[in-house]
């Protein structure tokens, strides 16, 4: 099935919640009368979920680089210290 690049932005501006009341009560009502339409809504909340999964993980991959550059460098032990010292005080 094919949706439309309008489609998609209505879509979009459903799952984001910026559809005013009366926008957001027409489209669940074409939801319940639509099954292309619900799969289209389950398709872009699936594409979305996976974005966010995508990124996750390259900011976790980012995070970890970081914390290797910064803790296995010896010449940075006075960097360290502070970091741990921050931590320690914030009770984390």
């Amino acid at each position: 099935m094919t949706t439309s690049s309008n489609n998609t932005r209505t879509i979009e501006k459903y799952l984001q919640g910026k559809m005013s009341p009366s926008e957001k009560f027409l489209f669940e009502a074409q939801l319940l009368i639509n099954p292309g339409l619900r799969m289209d809504v389950r398709a872009q909340k699936t594409a979305y979920a996976l974005v966010r999964m995508y990124h996750h993980k390259k900011l976790r991959e980012e995070l970890e680089n970081i914390h290797q550059q910064i803790f296995s460098d010896p010449g940075k032990g006075a960097y360290q210290q502070q970091v741990y010292q921050f931590f320690k005080q914030e009770g984390i």
